[in-house]
């Protein structure tokens, strides 16, 4: 009864701290800047509780996301920069979506349909999220969408044929929807007048303790029995390797700085998560035990990319100033396999003329 009793005080406490004095969720359009002599603008998505959503045209990218803790005190949760200018620099991807292929394509190569393509070199030897001038370095065309319940945004952007070396023109929307539940969603769909591969995800560097201190003390709960175990350059090996009796078990909850030492460089891999088909299901849950906040994340791909931000190094200055050190940020990318063009026993990435790509990622934010 105590527990039961606690719990609804909690939600209670969330309901209050969410309290806003609209009713409806809203969207307002800001000026930003210029890019390849576009103009670049910033959405603000609200909902009736007063979570905030900021993203913009420039690579579809989410700037900021603004939940409540516990207490009810409202922070951002992402890495990311107060200005343009910081994006348009060199940067981690900070809540991008990358493609044409998220992720890494070994030695930026792959055949299909007998013909074999070739791809920048931009990570090492391999190829990387698209190469030098991916869809996160694009602008796309926006507009806004409202109904009673969630507010969001449509993105369009049409990626033309052998764009950074990949086939076919291929048109790609993405649409985020902020509902009154505190959710996310995510949605992709494409079409291409040429067979070619498809792997696109949101980059987002997710650090629920309002960006305070790093991401070690998060406890993560992956729902997923197996890995891509990976080479040197991060390329899977193409075998699919259990997680028991590892460090990479997080199918019950533990600390993401608990076993990290076991793990050369941090945590850089792909988890096959427990399904065989393209249902919704629950894919990760992280929570920061100070704050209270929990992230929940929902996908209908094979796969997610736990990343715990090995490679930031406190060179770049976000949001209000802060340093993004290592660790400082952990990304969830929902995917298909690292390298699948490649390898033929993970789940095809081709698309077919006539064929339409779909799918749905969904990252809900709530307090324990």
């Amino acid at each position: 009864m105590k527990i039961k009793i606690t719990t609804l005080f909690i939600s209670i406490l969330f309901l209050a701290a969410c309290a806003k004095k609209e009713d409806k969720p809203s969207v307002k359009k800001d000026t930003w800047g210029q890019a390849d002599g576009k103009e670049i603008s910033l959405y603000t998505l609200t909902n009736k509780n007063g979570m905030v959503v900021k993203i913009t045209n420039w690579g579809s990218r989410v700037t900021s996301i603004i939940v409540p803790d516990k207490n009810g005190k409202f922070e951002n949760v992402v890495l990311g920069f107060d200005s343009l200018k910081s994006y348009i620099g060199e940067n981690p991807h900070f809540g991008s979506i990358v493609g044409r292929f998220g992720n890494r394509i070994a030695k930026g190569k792959f055949s299909l349909n007998g013909t074999e393509y070739t791809l920048a070199i931009n990570n090492g030897p391999n190829s990387l999220h698209g190469g030098l001038k991916g869809f996160d370095r694009q602008v796309w065309d926006a507009s806004e969408i409202s109904s009673a319940d969630s507010v969001g945004l449509s993105l369009t952007y049409m990626s033309k044929d052998m764009e950074e070396g990949y086939p076919g023109t291929l048109t790609l929307k993405v649409t985020y929807m902020l509902t009154n539940n505190n959710e996310i969603k995510i949605s992709y769909e494409a079409a291409t007048d040429k067979a070619t591969v498809l792997n696109v995800t949101n980059h987002s560097y997710f650090n629920l303790s309002g960006a305070k201190e790093n991401i070690l003390n998060h406890e993560l709960t992956l729902f997923a029995d197996s890995i891509t175990p990976t080479d040197t350059t991060l390329i899977p090996t193409g075998v699919i390797a259990p997680v028991a009796a590892t460090a990479f078990d997080f199918t019950t909850a533990h600390k993401i700085g608990e076993r990290i030492e076991k793990v050369p460089g941090g945590y850089d891999i792909n988890y096959k998560l427990r399904k065989q088909n393209t249902e919704l299901s629950l894919a990760a849950e992280v929570y920061e035990p100070t704050s209270g906040r929990l992230l929940q994340t929902y996908t209908t791909e094979p796969g997610i990319q736990f990343y715990s931000g090995n490679f930031l190094d406190g060179s770049l200055t976000g949001i209000g100033g802060a340093k993004y050190d290592k660790h400082f940020g952990m990304c969830l990318e929902t995917q298909h396999f690292p390298d699948s063009p490649n390898q033929p026993k993970f789940p095809s990435v081709v698309l077919n003329p006539g064929k339409k790509y779909t799918q749905l990622t969904i990252y809900k934010f709530s307090i324990r």
